[in-house]
């Protein structure tokens, strides 16, 4: 009787290889679980730069907004300056000698010329505009103009010895520098002659 191909015993070969096919799949679900969490990560890092690239740009427009509002006002402060350095040269150009005989009427001119230049740095400095004025301060490029150099007794050297015009700042920035002179510190003493014939020797020998 013939034995039915059905019914034949598995090849040894054959129940021997079928199992082994379990590490191939684990194998390839590693890979798989490892290239999502590559695309995770890289996803979240996009999202974090994104993210702080908002936080930058928000807070760059909000200081944009805010120097905006500071300095909107810097071009006619600049134009406003010169009429402060008017009333100043009017009032410098009253001695104080002749303030004190001076009529009342005249008097009464100053004072409104004072009132009047006050009343304008107030106005300026509500708007953010205030003045330099860095007599005996040190000399501060940033800020100052030096016009000339010259020694000073009092003054130190490096320091400011006198101011030939305030300059102003609007918030932090400065709106225009003041003219000013530095002190070269006091004046060297005068150096006594010298004996001519440098011998050290005195006549009548």
């Amino acid at each position: 009787m013939t034995q039915n191909p059905a019914m034949e015993e598995p090849n040894p070969d054959t129940a021997t290889n079928a199992p082994e096919q379990a590490p191939v799949i684990e194998t390839t679900t590693e890979s798989e679980l490892a290239r999502i969490e590559a695309e995770r990560n890289d996803l979240k890092d996009k999202l974090l730069r994104t993210l702080a690239d908002m936080e930058n740009l928000r807070r760059r427009t909000e200081r944009e907004i805010s120097d905006a509002k500071a300095y909107a006002v810097t071009s006619f402060a600049r134009d406003m300056l010169g009429s402060a350095d008017n009333l100043r040269r009017a009032l410098e150009s009253v001695p104080e000698s002749a303030r004190v005989s001076m009529e009342a009427a005249l008097s009464a001119l100053i004072e409104g010329v004072e009132l009047t230049e006050r009343d304008l740095l107030k106005t300026l400095e509500r708007h953010g505009v205030r003045k330099i004025d860095p007599q005996g301060e040190k000399f501060d490029p940033n800020l100052h103009q030096a016009m000339f150099e010259a020694p000073d007794p009092v003054t130190p050297k490096g320091l400011v010895s006198k101011v030939v015009q305030s300059g102003y700042k609007i918030g932090e920035r400065v709106l225009r520098p003041a003219l000013v002179g530095v002190s070269a510190g006091a004046p060297k003493p005068a150096v006594p002659p010298t004996d001519e014939t440098g011998d050290g020797s005195t006549s009548g020998n």
